[in-house]
């Protein structure tokens, strides 16, 4: 029976329509076609490997020799094509595993390259439809394998003989020095014509030169510039191009503490992540993708703020519902839970996180767009009315509504964000609408500082009263709501330290309570909360302990997997990573932090924020501190 591998034993393909995750011993043990919340061929990932896997490997030799796992992987250049090489008693071998840009079927392929010697390999490919639970007919037509089950058919293209086996398609094959075996997988809808046969070499060269013109784009040429590419290409692969949505990662249930029950769906657009990863994006050099994104979320919100969710499907469809799974879970950790039933939620910081990436976007030189001011327009309007509300917050708790400080602060971030385009010529808002923004914005203000913080410990709390603290109290200087030098932003800072973090510097989003139920009305803990880690380093850089950020950043870096991933969390006693994998929150923060340090070690005195033309297009809703975080005024 085959070993639990760890999260970060995974390495990631996909098409930016779908992904698939190969383990380091040959196996893809996750694959949701033909889009990233489909149903998984491939559920091994959250069960056995009776849920469905497809694992190219050598050939175990009568008990003599396990080829476990690959003696060394890593992809190729700036690409998203897996490169696994087995050093075995009779030789060496390589399997190269990719999936094209998508044009027809989503495919992938996988080509095994003999290096030295001759090695003995298996394929083993045993499809189960339906997150594992349908077994498909399998059956030969015209020397293709072909994998049926109610409209999902999996066609399995190779020159070497296969056959059918305990509900398997199974090959046995030697490869020598130079030679070369090929598979193409290819998912169709079963009741349509059959998908071409592809060549594997030419859809190589496309796949690479594709990644090799996307990641030459790329504007950031700092000490990082290996990370943070590997980080954009895994942004990338996490975005459906046909509509522009982003996901906030491309698996389920991934558990945020082994054999606990928070295990969440994590294959929708969240408005706040789609956002966050298209900041990254945008400070990187990335343009298109912004876009594309303006005109998701016009779609998505159908300019009726009123009816405005958190997270939407890729296509920007609303009704998600969240159901569980039978399914035994990663490592027992159950339930698997597929939709997700925050969409109802109510999550104010949303509004300042879509409205900053705007702003970003017009700072970034991104074209204008009218239907996108107009929405602009109404999300504040909408805000105006609803600010006072208590709400979920960023962390979507299933506890009862509070009112959250970090809400509050991104709502002033809305509304100071549209004055200033506003006042740049970007929005079309009358002499009288902007100066009620400007007392609105002022409003927010004196409350969050009255109500919002501890004068006793020096510190902003969690929600209004609460004695808890909360990590994204950390953005408060990022987002220019204070200046890094108040002390009431330092004494924040060095309270979600002092409570919030290990020694090494990882933050936990928030206190826990393990059997009890928590303030975010869960039962259960988890791992330090990888982008809040980030957020640390940001906020020791913008307090001018430059030394002490660098040293964790690079303490961060370190605990990515040998393939630059991360996942949501990491367990420090464990020593593992945790929950769904990759994140995109985890590597946006990884790439803005990379970015601020840069500019904050170029100059000590970060350039004060210049106003310029709108553009319209959307992203993230973190600024970076020369270009998003503006000068603060005084409570």
């Amino acid at each position: 029976m085959k070993r639990l591998p760890r999260i970060e034993q995974y390495g990631l393909i996909g098409d930016m329509q779908t992904s698939a995750h190969v383990c380091d011993d040959g196996s893809i043990d996750w694959f949701c076609p033909p889009r990233f919340d489909s149903a998984a061929v491939f559920a091994a990932l959250l069960g056995t490997q009776q849920h469905g896997s497809w694992r190219i490997a050598p050939a175990s030799t009568t008990g003599e020799w396990d080829p476990g796992v690959a003696t060394e992987r890593r992809y190729r250049g700036d690409s998203l094509v897996l490169e696994s090489v087995w050093c075995t008693p009779t030789g060496s071998v390589r399997v190269t595993d990719f999936m094209p840009p998508r044009e027809g079927a989503p495919r992938v392929i996988r080509i095994v390259d003999g290096l030295v010697g001759a090695v003995a390999m298996d394929s083993v490919m045993r499809p189960r439809m339906g997150y594992g639970r349908v077994s498909p007919w399998i059956h030969e037509v015209g020397g293709r394998m072909i994998a049926e089950a109610g409209s999902d058919a999996l066609w399995l293209d190779t020159p070497i003989r296969q056959v059918e086996k305990d509900g398997a398609v199974v090959s046995s094959f030697t490869v020598a020095a130079g030679q070369s075996v090929a598979f193409a997988l290819s998912w169709q809808l079963s009741h349509t014509a059959a998908p071409e046969v592809t060549d594997p070499i030419a859809e190589l060269d496309r796949t690479l030169s594709f990644w090799r013109e996307w990641t030459g784009q790329c504007t950031y040429a700092g000490p990082y510039r290996e990370d943070v590419i590997r980080s954009l290409i895994t942004l990338k692969a996490m975005t459906y191009e046909p509509s522009g949505g982003i996901v906030a990662a491309p698996t389920t249930s991934l558990p945020e503490e082994i054999g606990g029950k928070r295990n969440w769906d994590y294959r929708y657009t969240w408005l706040r992540d789609a956002a966050a990863t298209l900041d990254a994006l945008l400070g990187s050099g990335y343009r298109q993708e912004a876009a594309a994104w303006r005109r998701w979320l016009l779609r998505a919100v159908a300019g009726d703020p009123k009816s405005l969710q958190i997270l939407y499907s890729v296509t920007g469809e609303r009704d998600l519902p969240e159901r569980e799974l039978d399914l035994p879970g990663y490592e027992g950790s159950a339930p698997v839970r597929v939709g997700n039933a925050a969409a109802d939620q109510l999550q104010l910081d949303v509004y300042g996180e879509v409205i900053a990436t705007l702003y970003l976007a017009h700072e970034e030189g991104v074209a204008g767009c009218a239907d996108t001011a107009v929405l602009h327009l109404r999300l504040v309007e909408h805000l105006a009315r609803r600010w006072q509300e208590p709400d979920e917050g960023i962390w979507e708790v299933r506890g009862e509504r509070r009112h959250f400080v970090h809400s509050k602060v991104m709502a002033w971030v809305a509304v100071d964000r549209t004055i200033r385009l506003a006042e740049a010529g970007a929005l079309d808002i009358d002499t009288d609408a902007l100066g009620a923004l400007n007392e609105l914005r002022d409003a927010i203000h004196r409350e969050v500082c009255a109500k919002g913080f501890d004068p006793v410990r020096n510190t902003f709390t969690q929600s209004y009263g609460a004695d808890e603290l909360d990590a994204s109290l950390l953005l408060i200087p990022r987002v220019g709501f204070l200046p890094p030098t108040d002390p009431r932003v330092i004494g924040t800072v060095e309270a979600v330290r002092r409570e919030l973090s290990t020694p090494d510097g990882l933050v936990w989003r928030y206190p826990t309570a393990g059997e009890r139920t928590g303030v975010d009305g869960l039962p259960g803990d988890e791992g330090a909360f990888l982008l809040c880690s980030f957020w640390l380093v940001d906020a020791l850089a913008l307090i001018g302990r430059l030394d002490e950020a660098h040293i964790l950043y690079e303490r961060l870096l370190a605990l990515c997997n040998d393939l630059g991933l991360l996942a949501e969390e990491y367990d420090p006693v464990e020593e593992r990573q945790l929950g769904n994998f990759p994140q995109a929150f985890s590597h946006r923060g990884l790439i803005e932090s990379a970015l601020l340090l840069e500019q904050l070690s170029t100059r000590l005195t970060p350039a004060p924020l210049e106003a310029t033309t709108l553009h319209c297009d959307g992203a993230s809703r973190r600024p970076q501190h020369d270009r998003r975080a503006v000068a603060a005024p005084s409570c």
